[in-house]
């Protein structure tokens, strides 16, 4: 493999890594040499992942976190010995119309989405500083930032946010040697565009992407192997579009 994406000896933390987006981020990283820690509260699925990636040589543990409590979020960190890389991929987004959104709903979004993207981010601190580096990757999305969908006006606010983050953090963390960018994916064909529409209704959506498919979870993998590589050294504070083309303007 390419020395400049050759994870080997390096630590990664990969959040909502047991399916779909988050699946094919562990996958990368893990078969080019990373140990990969996936945290996700579907802990069966994490495990399972886990069992068959260590059949291929891999290295891959598997913990159950809710990313919605702080305190579990400080604790799973700070129970590490090392983190060179931490990618924030869970997202919580039941379609909710506007009028219906509950403050359970907004919270939890809130919570899983944006602060747990903080508290992963302070609690890796130390272990960076110590290192001298560290990398942080996040999981955006084009809607909020870009684009706007019915229903999800809590998730949109909410990845706005993320990337708001991206770019103070970046700054901020600079003068440590850490570097913090994003992934905003466009519409992926995972088991989560269930929760947006039907067969038919994703089939239409894919005619009218330019590259003419709906993205696949490997081809935001491939953005965050590359963030995360020596290709990336000089580049922080910024999000990586990954939609086929969909968020370009029409003429």
């Amino acid at each position: 493999m390419p020395e400049d994406l050759n994870f080997s000896g390096r630590r990664v933390l990969v959040t909502g890594g047991a399916q779909g987006i988050g699946r094919a981020i562990v996958e990368a990283f893990a078969l080019r040499g990373a140990e990969v820690l996936v945290a996700d509260l579907r802990l069966p699925q994490a495990q399972a992942l886990a069992r068959e990636l260590r059949a291929s040589a891999c290295q891959v543990e598997a913990v159950c976190v809710d990313l919605a409590d702080a305190n579990a979020v400080f604790k799973l960190v700070g129970a590490l010995d090392r983190l060179d890389i931490l990618v924030h991929n869970a997202g919580y987004f039941p379609l909710t119309p506007f009028s219906e959104i509950t403050p359970a709903v907004l919270e939890r979004t809130l919570a899983v989405n944006l602060s747990a993207l903080f508290w992963l981010t302070q609690a890796a601190l130390p272990l960076f500083r110590r290192q001298g580096q560290g990398c942080v990757l996040v999981t955006s999305s084009v809607t909020g930032p870009r684009v706007a969908y019915p229903g999800l006006s809590h998730y949109a606010a909410s990845k706005a946010g993320v990337n708001g983050f991206i770019r103070n953090a970046a700054l901020e963390l600079a003068a440590d040697n850490v570097r913090v960018n994003g992934v905003e994916p466009g519409m992926i064909a995972t088991p989560a565009m269930a929760n947006l529409g039907d067969a038919q209704q994703n089939e239409a959506i894919a005619s009218r992407v330019p590259l003419g498919r709906l993205g696949q979870a490997s081809d935001i993998a491939s953005a965050m192997l590359f963030l995360a590589s020596d290709l990336a050294a000089y580049i922080t504070g910024q999000t990586l579009v990954v939609d086929g083309g969909a968020t370009l303007p029409e003429v």
